[in-house]
């Protein structure tokens, strides 16, 4: 049994028609005759290329390589070597004379002394005085405070408290159901009662005295109202005579006017007091 893994065969191209080969023929001598033109320049500049560099420019960037060596670089070197670095030496040399070594003996014989006795004789002492103030005057009677007054009263306002929240909760409680008690109480001893004398005797009774006493006195009222407006207006035109008719006025109706315009008094409410009067 072959246990490696034969590759498969590659698949066989497609036969091409004789279009296909009639085209790429003169394409392709064509595309040889124009690429071998460019190739062949291409060569050349190669060659050229690489002649020039070789034999004119890597001998004259060698030439200008040491002609800048020797002009900038060796005369900046001979000076760090022969100038800068003994210069350097010396101003090191004489600034751990005058600078460092005089600060060092000032640190260890002068400073160190002094900031070691102010720190035993002065700081220290001056310190533990502070703090023993400090804690005398206000962390002990703090602590005393705290100790013996305010945990005591805390503990006692604490079961105060705790017992008046419980008490108001109970009462709270109880005040609920009390008042929801009473409030049925009133609604079966008065609001139900006064419901049902609304709606069984108030109700029918205003009804009657609406239909039968306010609407007739409403009419004999109109009645002996315009009673007395007609002989109102027959006294005057007997007195006085007939006024003559006002000239009618010509104006713009898509527009009415002032005293012909509709307000509330002149339309709703005139026709309510007459359809009221009518009935």
């Amino acid at each position: 049994m072959d246990m490696e893994k034969r590759p498969e065969p590659a698949p066989e191209p497609a036969p091409e028609g004789c279009l296909v080969a009639a085209i790429r023929l003169p394409l392709r001598i064509v595309m040889v005759v124009l690429v071998v033109p460019l190739r062949l320049v291409w060569d050349a500049l190669v060659a050229v290329g690489r002649f020039v560099g070789r034999w004119l420019l890597l001998p004259l960037a060698r030439a200008i390589g040491w002609v800048l060596y020797g002009l900038l670089v060796w005369p900046c070197l001979m000076l760090w070597r022969y100038v800068l670095t003994p210069v350097g030496r010396g101003l090191r040399w004489l600034g751990r004379v005058l600078l460092v070594v005089p600060a060092v003996w000032l640190y260890v014989h002068v400073l160190a002394p002094v900031g070691r006795a102010l720190r035993d004789y002065v700081l220290v002492p001056l310190g533990r005085g502070l703090a023993w103030l400090v804690r005398v005057l206000v962390v002990v009677p703090l602590l005393a405070v705290w100790r013996y007054v305010l945990v005591p009263v805390g503990r006692v306002l604490g079961v105060i408290g705790r017992e008046i929240w419980d008490a108001l909760r109970v009462a709270w409680r109880v005040a609920g159901y009390v008042s929801r008690a009473v409030g049925r109480a009133l609604r079966w001893l008065i609001v139900d009662p006064l419901r049902w004398v609304y709606r069984t005797v108030l109700t029918p009774v205003g009804h009657v005295v609406r239909d039968y006493v306010l609407r007739p006195v409403a009419r004999v009222a109109a009645s002996v109202r315009a009673a007395a407006r007609q002989a109102r207006a027959d006294v005057r035109r007997v007195l006085f005579g007939s006024a003559p008719p006002p000239e009618p006025q010509v104006s713009d109706r898509r527009e009415p006017g002032g005293a012909q315009g509709r307000s509330l008094d002149s339309s709703t409410t005139a026709r309510t007091k007459t359809a009221f009067i009518k009935d």
